[in-house]
C-alpha cells in the first residue's frame, strides 16, 4: 500500500491526476486552473503534463464554462469545472438547474451529463466580500443534481475520482478553509466499492450524543468531540460526506443509541440542510430522542467582512453549548 501524508489540497490534486491518466475523455476547465494551477493551486501542474486541449484556461465568464462543459459531456467527455470562489457561482446558477440538473430527465434518460461542479466553499479565510459563502441548499434543494462535500484528504482524494467517474453531475464542495489540513492518504485506496460516494461515515464513535456534520464544520465537531471527552461526555460525530442525496443510515442508528443530536453546518439555518436532516431524525427517531434536535449554524445575515467572521461562524464552544442544551431538557 503506497500511503502518504498530503494536505486536503493535494489529494485533490492527485485525484485530479489520477483521473486524467485514467481517461482521456476527462477535462478540467475553469479560470486560471492552467498555467497558475488555481487560486488555491489544487490544478498545479497538470496543464503542463497533459497539455492545454485537456486542462483549460478559460475566460471570466462562470455561465459559458458551465454551458460549454454540458456540450463537451453531452458529446461524451467527463468535464471538471472549477468554481474559482462559492460567490462566483451565481452567474452559472441558471445553466446549473436548468440545464445540468435537467437534461438527463429532460430527454427520457437518453442524455447524460457526466460532469463535476468544483467550488471551494465555506468561510474561515479571512476573505474579502463573495469569498466566502455555504450555498449548499441551493443545489441540494434542486432535483438531478448530486451534492458532496469532502472533509479530509483521503476523501478528497478517493471522492473526486468517483465523482468524476459518475454519469450524474455532481456539484463537488471543497472546504477552503481545510485545503492545507493534511492527513494519512491511501493511494492505492479501492474506488468503486470500499469508499460509497454517497454514503456517510461514523469519524468518532461515541454513546453520550451525536453531531452530524459535513465539510470544513467535521474537524470542528471532532474537536468539540475531543474536548467533552475531558470531561466524560463521549460524542459520536458523523461526516455526512453526501449533501443530495442524504444519507442518514448511520445517524439513525447513533440516535437511537444516543438519545441526542447536534446539526452542524456554516450556512444560515434558515431554510438550511440542518433543517431538512432535523426534521427526518425527528421523523424516524422520535421514541429514541431524550431531547429536541439542536442545530448550530452560520446566522442568518449576508457573510460579514473578514474582521468578524469568527463570529459567525459556528465554533466549539458553540457546539459544546448545543450539547450541553441537549442534556438539560
Amino acid at each position: 500500500m503506497a500511503t502518504e501524508t498530503l494536505t486536503l489540497g493535494k489529494a485533490l490534486n492527485t485525484g485530479l491526476r489520477r483521473a486524467l491518466e485514467n481517461d482521456p475523455k476527462v477535462v478540467i476547465m475553469g479560470e486560471d486552473v492552467g498555467k497558475l494551477g488555481g487560486v488555491f493551486r489544487i490544478t498545479d501542474g497538470l496543464q503542463k503534463d497533459f497539455g492545454d486541449q485537456r486542462v483549460i484556461d478559460t475566460p471570466l465568464a462562470e455561465s459559458g464554462i458551465i454551458g460549454t462543459a454540458v456540450g463537451l459531456a453531452i458529446r461524451g467527455f467527463r468535464p471538471v469545472c472549477e468554481i474559482q470562489f462559492d460567490g462566483f457561482v451565481y452567474p452559472a446558477y441558471d445553466q446549473i438547474v436548468s440545464q445540468v440538473a435537467k437534461m438527463h430527465y429532460r430527454s427520457q434518460g437518453k442524455v447524460r451529463i457526466p460532469m463535476v461542479i468544483r467550488i471551494p466553499f465555506g468561510g474561515g479565510i479571512g476573505a474579502v466580500e463573495h469569498h466566502s459563502e455555504s450555498p449548499e441548499a441551493y443545489f441540494a434543494h434542486t432535483a438531478g443534481l448530486k451534492v458532496v462535500s469532502c472533509a479530509n484528504p483521503q476523501d478528497a482524494y478517493v471522492m473526486i475520482q468517483q465523482a468524476i467517474a459518475s454519469d450524474d453531475p455532481i456539484v463537488f464542495l471543497e472546504p477552503k478553509r481545510r485545503y492545507w489540513e493534511k492527513g494519512p492518504v491511501d493511494l492505492d485506496a479501492p474506488i468503486v466499492d470500499a469508499y460509497p460516494l454517497h454514503a456517510a461515515r461514523v469519524a468518532r464513535p461515541g454513546t453520550d450524543a451525536t453531531v452530524l456534520a459535513y465539510g470544513p464544520m467535521v474537524r470542528t465537531a471532532l474537536d468539540a468531540a475531543t474536548a467533552a471527552a475531558e470531561d466524560g461526555r463521549e460524542l459520536e460525530v458523523i461526516d455526512l460526506r453526501t449533501i443530495s442525496p442524504l444519507d442518514l443510515t448511520a445517524a439513525y442508528e447513533s440516535v437511537r443509541r444516543t438519545g441526542r443530536c447536534v446539526v452542524v453546518h456554516e450556512a444560515p439555518g434558515n431554510l438550511g440542510l440542518g433543517s431538512e436532516i432535523a426534521a427526518r431524525i425527528t421523523e424516524e427517531c422520535f421514541y429514541s430522542l431524550e431531547s429536541p434536535v439542536l442545530r448550530v449554524t452560520g446566522f442568518d445575515t449576508p457573510y460579514p467582512a473578514a474582521r468578524v467572521e469568527e463570529e459567525y461562524l459556528p465554533d466549539l464552544d458553540r457546539v459544546l453549548d448545543a450539547v450541553d442544551r441537549t442534556f438539560g431538557w
